[in-house]
């Protein structure tokens, strides 16, 4: 089963568009949790541009599904993340400057970077994901930091997918098939949306989890979050 972990950011920035509490964090992780998604995940950037340090700790009291926290591990967002203990880390190699991600490890040239992050992280008990792309090489060196799991940053498939589906997926399930084999958990993200996700899952269907965000905040406008989060899941039967 591909569990549904639903990027919360996009709710934070309309909140931070006003100040005050409205809409407020912890009550849509809330209702996202009642309405089916298997886990909350969050992008705290050192500007606190959408998620704040302050929400990581609001939700980690109140969450009750797996709670997912992704950025550059600065010595900021380590020690954030450390102190918090979510179930699950996500390494990213955006800069602080980066409107979103927008790529995945060069996990050869970070190679001894990521072995002490990921050895860091697992010491206090955290799983840690790695981002990359589907350069099978990036796929194998990630293996080597010691990873419980890669994350396929899944925007070329996303951007390819109305022009030729199958060409689009096809790098993919590769890099797939890489990591399982390498021992790997399977983790994807960005740009999923309700157009493109059922393909993806049925190309893929040994993926753990998937990390949805702006696509399904937009969604959302037009169905309601419950009905939205229903149609998601729906995609991953």
């Amino acid at each position: 089963m591909t569990k549904l972990s639903v990027n919360i950011n996009k709710i934070a920035t309309i909140r931070n568009a006003r100040g005050g509490n409205v809409p407020n964090i912890c009550q849509v992780a809330i209702d996202c949790e009642r309405f089916g998604a298997e886990g909350i995940t969050v992008h705290p950037r050192p500007d606190e541009r959408h998620i704040r340090f302050a929400d990581v700790w609001d939700l980690k009291a109140i969450l009750k599904t797996e709670f997912n926290i992704e950025g550059y591990p600065t010595p900021d967002f380590i020690k954030l993340v450390k102190s918090v203990k979510p179930h699950q880390v996500t390494l990213v190699p955006d800069p602080p400057e980066a409107l979103t991600s927008n790529a995945g490890w060069d996990t050869v040239a970070h190679l001894d970077f990521l072995k002490e992050v990921v050895s860091d992280f697992q010491s206090v008990g955290i799983r840690v994901s790695i981002f990359v792309d589907t350069n099978l090489v990036n796929v194998e060196y990630a293996a080597k930091t010691g990873t419980d799991r890669v994350e396929l940053y899944t925007e070329p498939y996303a951007s390819d997918y109305p022009k030729d589906r199958e060409a689009a997926v096809a790098p993919f399930v590769e890099a797939a098939k890489l990591a399982k084999k390498l021992g790997l958990g399977l983790n994807a993200g960005h740009d999923l949306s309700l157009e493109n996700l059922n393909f993806l899952h049925l190309r893929i269907p040994a993926i753990d989890e998937v990390s949805i965000g702006h696509a399904l905040i937009a969604d959302a406008l037009y169905f309601g979050l419950e009905d939205t989060i229903k149609r998601y899941k729906k995609q991953l039967e």
